[in-house]
């Protein structure tokens, strides 16, 4: 295994010893503490969000209101998937890994506009200053989705949290601009374009998506609050208006969102899966593509969300298509995660036990998702808890578990600090299990036609919100167990060597933690991204 040298007189300070104090951090440009600011930000929100799922599952543990009343349970709900979904899964491994490791990874001493990758965080912590406003004076009740008529005409406050998502969207954009950016101008000199590690990729290919998509949903957000305040009639059929053209307006960005949501968690998986199966990514060039694929298809399916909406039925055999040409290129990097790992030295290390949950949970999600694509089982299934399972599998089956993986595989380099394996392992099992247990028995109950988002249920229902209720139990508790393991290394841990799983990109060559212009003189690019000479005592 590698060892952290000692640092030498020449050796530029890592970039958290430079200009110690709180007010050096709020004004840094140093894309890796922004990066640090961001997770710090995002973890509590992510918490809280947890634990009103936690809360509305016990109200759907048996039949009948036990202590939250319709209202209550609608605002829970609402607030459970603004934050998840605009706080943590659409920000989470762009902003917090991407931004720490892009530049590291490409050779470059930070990012193309720095100023404004600082701009998009301060964005980022307003957005969720007006989410938490919003919680204080009434949450809405519209669920994450604000669809119309209902968000136009519903008494709680709306303006707030669609505020906080309009500013959220200026942030996405933002730290997207700044990946194409730096991917183009910043990269070393001898780093080709199809030298650059798989997760750089995905990154570039998510950061377009942030660009074309996400200014849709913020002129659609800004058309609500017209016609709520205003009454201007865009939504409203009765004035001229269409509530359908809502629909197709957050659909054509919040499907594509799914990607920026995933594509950077697949880059993630293609970085840990040749880490440790000691062995070159197979078939470099198709994850490559993939990529560009799925970014460029997944822009194309909205429709999927609507089938149930009235539209052509030409528009409903087109969309339904496309859905299942989408999961092509997906199907292609699990088979490349998979040929990379036969006849390799698999390390089951816990950023691999993450990274391989990912691979069945979302593969599930997947799988799943081609079943809501089929037109005649999508009218018995849409709006249904199946819908609400299919979507955790995919978001946090595979966002949210790889946000985990990334946690794990990258914490040593950015902090310095080695965490507890074992614990890791426990928090991992528990995972896993509560995760089953919360998600598989919503497939049931949806297929028996429970709805999705409502606060009772018929007794025919009561066993598969049993299992999910206690399952989730299980699932908040592997939450905390992994938060505080991580927190604890950062007082206890042992000290991390450079590179602790032997891994062959960039941020493995460099000091741990990096210097605050990532490399102390140039980049070593003696050796591709996927080629590990040594051998790595797993000890």
């Amino acid at each position: 295994m590698s060892s952290q040298p000692a640092a030498s007189p020449m050796s530029l300070p890592n970039y958290l010893e430079a200009r110690p104090g709180i007010l050096s951090w709020l004004t840094t440009t140093d894309h890796k503490r922004i990066g640090v600011l961001y997770l710090a930000s995002m973890m509590p929100f992510f918490l809280v969000a947890a634990s009103f799922a936690v809360m509305f599952r016990l109200e759907l543990f048996s039949p009948g209101q036990q202590f939250l009343t319709n209202d209550q349970y609608n605002r829970l709900l609402t607030v459970h998937g603004v934050v998840m979904i605009f706080l943590f899964i659409i920000p989470g491994i762009p902003a917090v890994f991407g931004n720490f490791f892009l530049p590291i990874m490409i050779g470059a001493e930070d990012v193309s506009f720095p100023r404004i990758n600082l701009m998009s965080w301060y964005c980022y912590v307003s957005g969720a200053v007006l989410a938490l406003i919003s919680v204080a004076v009434g949450p809405p009740d519209t669920g994450w989705t604000f669809y119309v008529p209902y968000s136009v005409k519903t008494h709680p406050n709306v303006l707030l949290p669609m505020a906080a998502a309009f500013i959220l969207g200026w942030s996405s954009i933002l730290t997207g601009l700044n990946f194409v950016a730096t991917v183009h101008r910043l990269r070393a000199k001898a780093m080709g374009w199809f030298e650059m590690p798989l997760f750089v990729w995905s990154l570039y290919a998510t950061g377009w998506v942030q660009i074309v998509a996400t200014p849709v949903v913020g002129i659609t957000l800004v058309m609500v609050l017209l016609e709520r305040f205003l009454g201007i009639p865009i939504f409203d059929p009765a004035r001229g208006g269409d509530p359908v053209l809502y629909q197709h307006m957050f659909w054509i960005y919040s499907h594509p969102a799914v990607y920026i949501m995933v594509l950077p968690a697949m880059g993630v998986v293609s970085e840990i899966i040749p880490t440790f199966s000691r062995k070159k990514i197979f078939g470099y060039r198709y994850i490559v593509f993939s990529s560009i694929a799925i970014a460029a298809i997944g822009s194309l399916v909205w429709g999927h969300h609507m089938f149930t909406s009235g539209m052509a039925d030409v528009a409903r055999i087109v969309f339904s298509f496309l859905t299942f040409f989408v999961a092509v290129p997906s199907a292609v990097k699990v088979f490349n995660w998979l040929a990379t790992m036969y006849k390799g030295s698999v390390w089951l290390a816990p950023p691999m036990v993450w990274a391989l949950m990912f691979i069945l949970l979302f593969s599930i999600g997947g799988l799943t998702g081609l079943i809501n694509a089929s037109l005649s089982l999508d009218v018995h299934l849409h709006d249904t808890a199946w819908v609400v399972s299919h979507f955790h599998f995919t978001m946090f089956g595979g966002t949210g578990v790889i946000f985990f993986a990334a946690l794990h595989y990258w914490w040593p380099k950015v902090f310095g600090k080695m965490y507890n394996n074992t614990i890791a392992y426990l928090a991992a099992g528990i995972f896993f299990f509560g995760f089953l247990a919360t998600y598989l028995p919503l497939f049931f109950a949806g297929a028996r036609g429970m709805p999705r988002r409502y606060a009772d249920y018929l007794p025919e229902y009561e066993i598969y919100h049993k299992i999910s209720t206690i399952g989730s139990w299980f699932l908040f508790a592997s939450l905390l167990l992994l938060l505080g393991n991580l927190v604890y290394s950062l007082f206890k841990g042992k000290r991390a060597p450079i590179s602790p799983w032997g891994g062959a990109t960039l941020e493995w060559r460099t000091a741990t933690p990096p210097p605050t212009l990532n490399f102390d003189g140039e980049p070593d690019l003696s050796r591709g991204a996927y080629e590990y000479p040594e051998q790595v005592d797993h000890d």
